[in-house]
């Protein structure tokens, strides 16, 4: 995995000594830790943190995956690009979003439009070992491990030329709060 750093964002502040500022967008496969380093990074720049994932069931009322069952993958995708465009973020904030996400519609156009993209990228066999509870997980439900690290390197060859978009590549295996603040100032 490369530690590479190609930000040049307008939309986020990284003065020396300064707070951070801005929309971070956390994206990466599942199971890279996005909602779990949100939180942290949140924690650290003392700002909300917005789980898009989440806020999709509270709207809806339907889990992510009673949503994809009722209207199918292009009907949860209509509705989480919706979301993300639509919804009122705080000045400044971390988000994590969904790991198919970035890859419909001009989402991840969006969000480099919008804010700082950072890939929380991380090799597939990692992926596979951070995967146990699959049934929340409409694509992976009933796979076995074999079978799920086929699918993930299928997925994120699909997925990376989107991801890649990033302004910021962070390797994801042993990332904390404290190392994604200072690769997001570096």
């Amino acid at each position: 995995m490369s530690n590479t750093n190609h930000t040049n964002s307008e939309n986020l502040t990284t003065v020396p000594g300064k707070a951070i500022s801005g929309i971070i967008f956390l994206v990466g496969y599942m199971g890279c830790g996005k909602s779990t380093k949100a939180k942290q990074l949140a924690h650290r720049l003392d700002c909300p943190v917005i789980d898009l994932d989440a806020e999709i069931v509270a709207k809806s009322g339907k889990s992510i995956a009673e949503y994809f069952a009722e209207f199918g993958e292009s009907g949860f995708r209509d509705y989480e690009s919706e979301m993300l465009k639509t919804f009122d973020y705080p000045e400044t904030c971390v988000v994590a979003t969904g790991g198919g996400l970035p890859c419909f519609f001009d989402n991840m156009e969006w969000m480099n439009a919008h804010g700082e993209t950072v890939y929380l990228q991380m090799e597939p066999a990692a992926l596979v070992s951070r995967l146990h509870n699959r049934q929340k997980r409409p694509l992976i439900k009933d796979l076995n491990d074999e079978q799920l690290l086929v699918f993930i390197k299928e997925k994120l060859q699909e997925r990376d030329p989107f991801y890649t978009q990033a302004k910021l590549i962070v390797d994801a295996f042993d990332l904390d709060g404290e190392k994604l603040e200072a690769a997001l100032k570096a």
